[in-house]
């Protein structure tokens, strides 16, 4: 497991890509990742940037209505109903957290729209703190790679939690994404020129490239 981890970090530069994401903190992330919800982040990573140009603070938020924050960050998926949650999550933060996102992950997720792939990037990401972000690219590598047997994202956060180094705890969600979106994906992933192809047994997988 760190031989794969080590390799592909070194493959994608990703000590570097976690730290950029991390810089402008943890609303930020939070409001970025709802956004980044169904939506590709060549479409996400803009319209965080462009609504967070109108507005960098829950108060800041509040002072926009939500056709502006809609029409701010179209095209992401379901924009209109994310500008509520980010008006919505902005209340909250301002009446119950003075303001502040909080860094626990049990109170992230009692946020609407906030699962654990959010909650989770805000933990690790904004704050620095332990945690292991799981989408699909890293339940699904996870599996491939025989790391893990499971049927969902949960699990497989779960039983990453008992196997993985915490060292790897942070990166290996930025690691594996990347690797997800280029090379091991979903149907007849490229096997050809993947970097850790001799260390990976490929279950599940029946065709590749």
């Amino acid at each position: 497991m760190p031989a794969v981890l080590d390799r592909l970090a070194g493959h994608y530069d990703i000590d570097r890509f976690v730290t950029a994401h991390g810089a402008d903190g943890p609303y930020r992330i939070l409001i970025g990742c709802l956004l980044s919800l169904r939506t590709r982040d060549e479409v996400s990573f803009p319209a965080t940037e462009r609504l967070f140009r109108l507005a960098r603070t829950p108060a800041a938020m509040l002072r926009l209505n939500a056709a502006e924050i809609a029409t701010t960050v179209f095209p992401v998926g379901f924009y209109r109903r994310k500008a509520e949650q980010i008006l919505a999550i902005s209340r909250i933060l301002i009446e119950r957290h003075g303001g502040r996102t909080p860094s626990d992950l049990d109170t992230l997720l009692e946020l609407p729209g906030v699962g654990r792939k959010t909650a989770n990037l805000v933990v690790t990401l904004g704050f620095g703190l332990p945690g292991i972000c799981v989408d699909t690219h890293v339940h699904r590598i996870s599996n491939r790679l025989g790391w893990v047997r499971t049927k969902t994202p949960d699990a497989t956060e779960a039983r990453l939690r008992e196997i993985l180094p915490a060292r790897y705890w942070i990166p290996i969600n930025e690691i594996l994404v990347r690797h997800g979106q280029t090379v091991c994906h979903p149907v007849s992933p490229a096997c050809s020129r993947c970097p850790v192809a001799d260390l990976c047994p490929r279950v599940g997988v029946s065709r590749s490239r």
